[in-house]
């Protein structure tokens, strides 16, 4: 499989991201910002980072850089493509994904490890993970606190698009285990096509048990499973 990596100006899980897919056994290639075309690729990741340094809002220069019209057209043809933190952030700013994310409640830089609970596997995101699984992975963010209005929540929920919830070391949904603040505990959500995706944590820096956990790995083997399952998406 080919993953695309974009690489915005303050980028800073570029590199992560093209690690985690290398590990296992995929390749991975940087596609900067100024791109118009995402070439061959099966899927994209929008990393984490500061792009644009975050001024006027997180995501929101980025999503008019010339290569999210490429992301854009990609995922209008099915193709698949997660966003990671700021990735996250970019996703919700460009419109490919509901909702979005504000200013964590404590008004803390938040960088911890948390647990995850997956809220359905039914996604090409979540499918390889062990029904019951909490997934250990770590956090690093000021603007992770997700938010959706009342009626975008309720067609999110009826369409099973969020994906994960904060949680305890038992599963529980509790006010100490939500870092940021975020509506309902969410982490991580989907478009209703059910092929984009964003999560504020950081799968890519869980890929290795130096790093003190894999479970990330569960999410990349998610996509990498549900892409052997089609044809791939034609390239932007």
């Amino acid at each position: 499989m080919n993953f695309a990596v974009l690489q915005f100006p303050a980028s800073n899980c570029d590199q992560d991201a093209v690690h985690a897919v290398e590990l296992l056994g995929h390749s991975a290639r940087l596609v900067w910002h100024k791109d118009s075309a995402l070439g061959d690729t099966d899927a994209v990741i929008v990393p984490g980072g500061f792009s644009y340094g975050d001024y006027l809002r997180c995501g929101a220069i980025a999503r008019f850089s010339p290569v999210m019209q490429a992301v854009k057209q990609f995922a209008d043809n099915g193709g698949m493509v997660l966003g990671i933190c700021n990735g996250f952030q970019v996703l919700c700013e460009a419109n490919l994904l509901p909702g979005a994310l504000i200013r964590n409640r404590s008004l803390q830089f938040r960088c911890e490890h948390i647990y995850l609970k997956t809220a359905t596997h039914d996604s090409a995101f979540t499918s390889q993970i062990p029904p019951g699984k909490l997934l250990r992975v770590p956090i690093a963010h000021g603007e992770g606190c997700y938010f959706a209005d009342a009626d975008t929540l309720a067609q999110m929920k009826a369409n099973r698009q969020i994906l994960w919830h904060y949680c305890n070391g038992q599963g529980e949904l509790t006010d100490d285990a939500n870092p940021n603040g975020a509506l309902e505990h969410i982490a991580g959500v989907c478009n209703e096509r059910r092929n984009v995706a964003g999560l504020m944590p950081h799968p890519e820096r869980a890929c290795e048990s130096l790093l003190g956990s894999t479970d990330g790995r569960l999410i990349f083997e998610s996509m990498i499973h549900a892409l052997g399952q089609k044809p791939a998406a034609l390239a932007a």
